[in-house]
């Protein structure tokens, strides 16, 4: 079985977290993606965010009409940083016949040193780097510090092309946050429906 792991904070969830990765998994082969929303991201313990609890519903509203898209709880068990490497070890320990492919961004794979074990990251899981349509694997390449650029030439890591969704979390806090209306086909309707109930950002 292949699957995919997709981790975030998710504050809030939007179709840019979702149609790139239902990409991904077309051209990857893979069976089932894992979202896994994180209580405490560890790169950024400095910001204020929406509750916990409902990111991760949030992120089920947003997957319910997504076949073989799940949202795990893993993350959200522990009020302290969550890191990608235990979490790739622990769906190893319950599928240990997988192949775990951990999804993420090219901004995050020019960061990937920092990130915890980070080598044993790449052992473990191979790693599919989203890229917009306009984007060249070389100059990417250039500019990864030296001990990356190997393994973005190498088969543990595959970069998946995809169309982008033209809006950030950040975006949609300020709309949302000031009362106005998100464009059209940014956020899926049951997690808008969520965010204005319960004025998430208001």
């Amino acid at each position: 079985m292949k699957i995919g792991l997709f981790g975030g904070s998710f504050d809030p969830i939007h179709y840019g977290h979702i149609h790139p990765v239902r990409e991904a998994a077309v051209e990857l082969g893979l069976e089932r993606v894992i979202y896994l929303p994180t209580a405490v991201p560890p790169h950024k313990l400095a910001r204020e965010f929406a509750p916990a609890r409902a990111r991760f519903t949030m992120v089920e509203l947003a997957l319910l009409d997504e076949e073989n898209f799940y949202a795990s709880p893993f993350e959200m068990a522990s009020d302290q940083p969550a890191f990608t490497i235990d979490s790739v070890e622990h769906f190893r320990g319950l599928y240990p016949e997988a192949e775990l492919h951990v999804i993420l961004g090219a901004d995050n794979l020019a960061e990937l040193t920092e990130w915890r074990r980070w080598q044993d990251l790449t052992e473990e899981a191979w790693l599919a780097v989203l890229v917009r349509p306009d984007w060249r694997l070389e100059e990417i390449q250039s500019k990864l510090p030296p001990e990356l650029r190997e393994l973005a030439g190498s088969e543990r890591v595959r970069f998946v092309t995809n169309r982008p969704v033209d809006i950030s979390a950040t975006d949609l806090r300020r709309l949302l946050g000031a009362g106005d209306q998100p464009p059209e086909g940014v956020v899926p309707p049951l997690v808008l429906k969520y965010i204005r109930k319960y004025s998430l950002y208001r």
